[in-house]
């Protein structure tokens, strides 16, 4: 018996050139796993930074009221978003799961506990203990999550997906950018084998005369301990026997360079500028990593969030926004250089500027205007003018004549 979503199989003849074609590709090529990628360091540092930013960001609830955002305060899920999800992992520990599954699996997902409409905890679920069952309709998709064999409704998880195309499952780093991980992957795992070997260059040993089949045997017995790594071994050569080192590969003589190399691709893959993760960036790097790496994570997480967690009634009207105020502030000369500009443009107060420094209110609700400013109201087609206290018509305005208002012109 089949499942309605099940295709049928069927066998078919694969011919000679065709299946030797796939086993050279699949002998020519080397996927990695999670744990793996973890090992390569830029991969690590690029997800921790992520993640570190991601779970630094307090999460709020905001409320739209007549085309003006509201925060709302003292909001359970608010609670469980930011401090305790009322699981064995805290909300830092949560985002930075969520956020590696998002990153080197096939997403992150959190189980909604809910009490009636009330969201009690939220539960982070490894990604490999995920799997979905979805229809076969291109359209009108659906589909159900299975952990462990038991299965959800989709409304029942958080779901933190990357380039997905069915809303089910993302698309990891691993499976999108495979070569390049796998060859700095490997390129450890190369410098680990020159480490074990102590140093010790290859090479070839020259003999005049020919050696019997047991001095040969216990000459590689013994080249094999030197290789061992163990300082005590050594290898003695009899007379006109002669060591001759093999000059270095192309490929050892560039290994650092070409770990360089690997890691500024790994860096783009991310968004992250190289800089970063050596801890020499600057401002300007610091806020082009935020706005290019961290920001488009924060919006696949602002929408999951306002799918699953909002009431049907509260959509219209709620939504999460992670607060990137602090993020976005940039050094302190920088900043103040933009208030300075927004005041002196008069599209910001004084008041306005304290209150996203976290500064007591002033009360000053004025704008400042300079004298030799001439102000015109394009409805009442009225011009204004403080440094002579005038008022005039455009219509009326003509040489030495007096406006409607009496002032002369």
């Amino acid at each position: 018996m089949r499942w309605p979503w099940q295709k049928e199989q069927r066998t078919e003849e694969i011919t000679p050139e065709v299946d030797t074609a796939l086993l050279q590709a699949l002998l020519g090529s080397t996927t990695i796993n999670k744990t793996e990628a973890l090992n390569i360091p830029s991969v690590k540092s690029c997800i921790k930074f992520i993640a570190d930013t991601v779970s630094m960001l307090p999460i709020k609830l905001y409320k739209d009221v007549g085309g003006k955002a509201e925060e709302v305060k003292n909001d359970a899920r608010t609670d469980l978003l930011n401090d305790d999800t009322r699981d064995t992992l805290d909300a830092v520990q949560f985002w930075k799961a969520l956020i590696t599954d998002y990153f080197l699996g096939k997403g992150g997902y959190a189980y909604i506990n809910r009490h009636l409409n009330n969201v009690v905890s939220l539960h982070y679920v490894d990604e490999t203990h995920i799997s979905t069952i979805k229809n076969t309709d291109p359209i009108f998709k659906s589909y159900r999550i299975l952990v462990n064999g038991r299965d959800y409704w989709p409304h029942e998880f958080i779901k933190v997906l990357r380039n997905t195309k069915d809303g089910t499952q993302g698309q990891s780093i691993i499976e999108e950018h495979n070569l390049i991980l796998s060859v700095a992957y490997n390129s450890l795992l190369f410098e680990e084998t020159l480490v074990k070997k102590g140093g010790n260059k290859k090479g070839f040993v020259k003999s005049p005369k020919k050696l019997t089949q047991e001095s040969m045997d216990k000459l590689k017995e013994a080249w094999k301990r030197l290789y061992s790594n163990n300082s005590e071994n050594v290898v003695i050569l009899n007379e006109g026997l002669e060591f001759q080192e093999a000059s270095n590969t192309s490929v050892e003589m560039q290994l650092n360079e070409n770990k360089e190399t690997n890691s500024a691709e790994i860096c783009k893959l991310f968004n992250i500028p190289e800089n970063i993760i050596r801890g020499t960036a600057t401002s300007k790097e610091y806020t082009n990593a935020f706005k290019m790496g961290v920001m488009p994570v924060l919006k696949t997480i602002e929408c999951a969030l306002n799918r699953e967690l909002l009431l049907e009634n509260e959509k219209s009207s709620f939504y999460f926004a992670f607060d990137t105020k602090e993020m976005l502030k940039g050094d302190i000369k920088e900043r103040f250089d933009a208030y300075k500009t927004a005041i002196d443009a008069n599209f910001m107060q004084i008041d306005e500027v304290r209150y996203m420094e976290d500064l007591p209110a002033l009360d000053l609700n004025w704008i400042k205007l300079g004298l030799d400013s001439v102000l015109y109201d394009p409805k009442t087609k009225t011009i204004y003018t403080p440094n002579t206290d005038q008022t005039k018509q455009i219509d009326n305005l003509k040489g030495g004549e007096d406006d409607e208002s009496g002032n002369q012109s």
